[in-house]
């Protein structure tokens, strides 16, 4: 699948700053864009872990007036947003900072979008068309190598009177900087290294294939499965090796642009769904089911899936070939990081149908290489389920 003589756009519209210590540059980019009263949006593990301490450190330092919020749950739902705005409004805050993995990033692009709009509920600026106008000044730290929320247009957000996913994408939602400094990933547990590291894996994956990828979103894409593939076992295994972590960041950081310009598509409409009802953590969900949808894909993208496997630095001699090493040395790599199989999770099997209904529903699913139905969906849960 060439698509070299197919039109396309791309727009990046956000500053990366990258490299060791480089939240140094945090104090001097507030400055740069006029923010002087930022609220700082986190959650209560960068909190535990002292990454939160050390920025606001910086900020008392330069006597910069900020305030946190640092209620941000997993999956964020949309109760963490509208607190987030409300406590922004009362603040009169001029700026966001996000500090953290996707959850407390995606949470901050939405409070973003409620300031914007003067907006009480999220829930009105689902889609891909609600959100019309610039947020305030949003910079992004992220302390995973995982979502590239740091980098993308969108936000998802658990709607909580419905438990399920939504999204909120616009041109507008994407931070202005992000500051990305594989140091603060260095004190992530193993566990979190794993299920981040492979969703950024699925990510560059479901980039490339998907339906509407693009010439440099597929560049992207292939340097992201290289440096995460040779990097995610030893990042989990010894945490404290900064060429690992930076490796790991840097392909996030791509795998994320990647997506963004291109899309996801079928592991993701599955975790979202099964992550909307069992509030599961998502990358988890995406590690599951990436060997598993990879699989049933692959009659369809042989071509696509044989380069991955030449991005992941395997040997094969026809395409054919190359794509099925490129889904076992996934299935694999799930095994070496010790992500937990799908039938361990609780996930009651009589919902099956209704995680199905909910995937096939998903905008996304229309990039899959593979046109998917409910029974497909259904087909690939119950593989997964049975996978010893």
């Amino acid at each position: 699948m060439n698509n070299f003589a197919l039109p396309f756009s791309f727009t990046l519209p956000t500053k990366i700053v990258y490299g060791p210590k480089c939240i140094a540059s945090l104090i001097d980019e507030l400055k740069l864009n006029d923010g002087e009263r930022p609220i700082i949006i986190t959650d209560k593990g960068v909190s535990n872990a002292g990454i939160l301490d050390e920025i606001t450190a910086l900020l008392k330092q330069n006597n910069i007036n900020y305030i946190v919020y640092d209620g941000v749950e997993p999956n964020p739902k949309d109760v963490n947003v509208e607190d987030g705005a409300k406590a922004a409004r009362e603040f009169g805050a001029d700026s966001i900072i996000a500090i953290g993995g996707g959850s407390p990033i995606d949470c901050a692009k939405s409070v973003g979008v409620l300031i914007a709009h003067n907006g009480d509920k999220i829930k009105e600026y689902e889609g891909k068309t609600a959100a019309t106008k610039p947020l305030p000044l949003l910079i992004t730290i992220p302390t995973t190598s995982g979502t590239g929320s740091e980098l993308t247009f969108s936000s998802v957000i658990t709607d909580t009177e419905n438990n399920y996913k939504m999204t909120v994408k616009s041109q507008y939602t994407a931070a202005k900087i992000a500051i990305c400094d594989p140091e603060l990933t260095l004190s992530l547990p193993a566990h979190i290294t794993a299920s981040t590291g492979m969703d950024a894996l699925t990510h560059a994956i479901e980039a490339y294939t998907a339906t509407c990828a693009e010439p440099i979103s597929d560049a992207l894409a292939l340097y992201a499965t290289e440096l995460i593939y040779n990097n995610l076992v030893t990042a989990v295994n010894d945490g404290s090796n900064l060429e690992a972590r930076s490796a790991m960041l840097l392909g996030s950081m791509l795998a994320g642009i990647a997506f963004s310009h291109s899309d996801v598509a079928s592991v993701h409409c599955i975790a979202e769904s099964l992550g909307g009802v069992y509030d599961l953590p998502h990358g988890v969900c995406n590690a599951i089911f990436l060997p598993h949808v990879m699989e049933y894909n692959m009659e369809y993208s042989v071509e696509r899936y044989a380069r991955l496997a030449k991005a992941m630095g395997l040997n094969f001699n026809s395409e054919s070939e190359g794509a099925k090493k490129a889904v076992e040395a996934v299935k694999k790599l799930a095994v070496d990081v010790n992500l937990p199989l799908f039938s361990s999770l609780n996930v009651n099997t009589d919902d099956f149908e209704k995680i199905a209904e909910m995937s096939v529903k998903n905008i996304s699913t229309e990039s899959n290489p593979r046109p998917m139905t409910k029974e497909d969906y259904l087909t690939v849960i119950k593989n997964a389920y049975g996978h010893k």
